[in-house]
């Protein structure tokens, strides 16, 4: 069965995501979260409203509340549940292709589960689901007819929610002070998701010029070489165009990469060190802190100390960051691949809001974003591998303390090391930073031999 992973419930539409184990899923989180009221959105996917279908039936038929908003962003829907004190459900698998479709669940107010609501959720799934790992054995209704033979359920009818959406757009709007941006051209590469019909609405409504690509969804070719992990397109349009700088988001557009009048990429490190520094200069970064994640380069944590800014680590995974900025009352967070949540306006990672963030940052200082990131920090050249061994890593072999201390031994206080196991595959990840990219290489290709050598290939 599927389980909830670093960003909700993800896989392949069809074999491991079925219609009747989302039927299912929504109904558990409907009772596990007492919601007597659900609000639906999804991205582009072909799926999507397949999926969209199975939810709404189950859960009216259990007596559930259910609006849907229709295609929309993740941090629409994540507004929309903060906005209406509902439960809402985003159907997408990220930047994942359009084979496969996931679920994001967020709580009233807007938050993610926290993990003991996500096991609640998963031990009265397996209780519903038995054997069956989609529920396909089961009727697709199974788990509502076992819900009214206890009590008696009124069955309700969905209602269009579409206008919540709009909600959002002027909320975004209000976030930045309805800034002008009349002097800026921005290129808006919307990977055929979500954003495609948004993102140019809000940016124009603010009086930028824009350009976009990859905003024709056909169902298939969401993330499809676009959008924000693939942007050289993005790189290769702002430099055509001209433009003053350009924004790439992921399918469901809870992140965001950017690119310089240059077309150089400027990644999630750079716009939260660019952040970070203006807030705090604006008085607004409170407790004078950021939280970001294991996979954030050694050249933030540098520039942060340079300025003064105290660094909160986490794992990997943007709920992993917004439990830190709760936990410690911090307003900025995310990671390198592009989720970056202020929490002061937004209660998960919005790549659209970033964007604005980011547009309002260069009218306000007249600056090139050029010279707004090289200034910000300087990053160090990092090197990833994955590397394939022949078993599962135990728990006694997770702490790679050999590959630590070789690292440690080649590269001093001029670089870092990361090795972790994955945690459904047979695999280690191995991250390696350092002053320049050969050494970085080098570094990273002993401790692949290390690690093979030990846990074997």
């Amino acid at each position: 069965m599927l389980k909830f992973g670093t960003d909700g419930v993800r896989g392949k539409f069809g074999s491991e995501l079925t219609e009747s184990y989302v039927a299912n899923l929504a109904v558990v989180v409907a009772e596990v979260l007492d919601a007597p009221k659900v609000l639906v959105g999804r991205d582009t996917r072909e799926s999507g409203s397949v999926l969209e279908a199975a939810i709404t039936r189950a859960l009216t038929t259990a007596g559930v509340e259910v609006g849907l908003m229709g295609v929309a962003p993740t941090p629409a829907i994540a507004f929309a549940a903060s906005t209406q004190n509902a439960v809402s459900i985003s159907i997408t698998a990220s930047h994942n292709p359009y084979s496969d479709n996931g679920i994001k669940v967020f709580g009233r107010g807007g938050r993610k589960l926290s993990e003991a609501e996500q096991q609640e959720i998963e031990h009265e799934l397996v209780s519903r689901l038995g054997s069956s790992p989609t529920g396909d054995s089961h009727d697709k209704n199974s788990s509502v007819e076992a819900n009214k033979a206890a009590k008696t359920v009124r069955s309700t009818r969905p209602t269009d929610q579409a206008s919540l959406v709009q909600e959002y757009c002027e909320f975004l709007l209000d976030a930045v002070g309805r800034v002008s941006l009349k002097d800026l051209h921005v290129v808006l590469d919307c990977a055929n998701g979500a954003f495609s019909k948004i993102a140019s609405t809000v940016f124009v409504g603010l009086g930028a010029k824009i350009s976009t690509i990859n905003d024709n969804p056909d169902g298939r070719n969401i993330n499809l070489d676009c959008g924000a992990t693939h942007p050289a397109a993005l790189s290769a349009a702002v430099r055509n165009a001209g433009a003053n700088f350009g924004v790439a988001f992921d399918g469901d557009g809870d992140r965001l990469i950017a690119a310089d009048e240059n077309g150089s990429i400027v990644d999630g490190d750079h716009l939260m060190a660019m952040s970070a520094i203006e807030m705090k200069k604006n008085g607004v970064l409170r407790n004078n802190s950021v939280a970001v994640t294991v996979m954030t380069n050694i050249g933030f944590h540098r520039a942060m100390k340079t300025n003064g800014i105290a660094v909160v680590t986490t794992p990997v995974g943007d709920r992993a960051v917004l439990v830190a900025l709760e936990e410690n009352d911090l307003v900025l967070g995310g990671e390198q691949s592009g989720h970056i949540v202020y929490r002061d306006l937004a209660t998960t990672g919005d790549g659209l809001l970033a964007a604005l963030v980011l547009a309002r940052m260069l009218v306000g200082t007249r600056l090139k974003l050029s010279e707004i990131a090289s200034s910000s920090m300087t990053s160090f050249p990092q090197v990833l591998r994955n590397v394939k061994v022949s078993k599962q890593v135990s728990e006694g072999e997770r702490s790679f303390a050999p590959e630590l201390a070789l690292g440690e031994r080649l590269l001093g206080q001029d670089g870092r090391v990361l090795v972790r196991a994955s945690g459904t595959e047979n695999l280690v990840r191995v991250m390696v930073e350092a002053t320049e990219q050969s050494v970085a290489e080098s570094v990273a290709a002993k401790l692949v031999d290390s690690i093979t050598s030990r846990l074997g290939g």
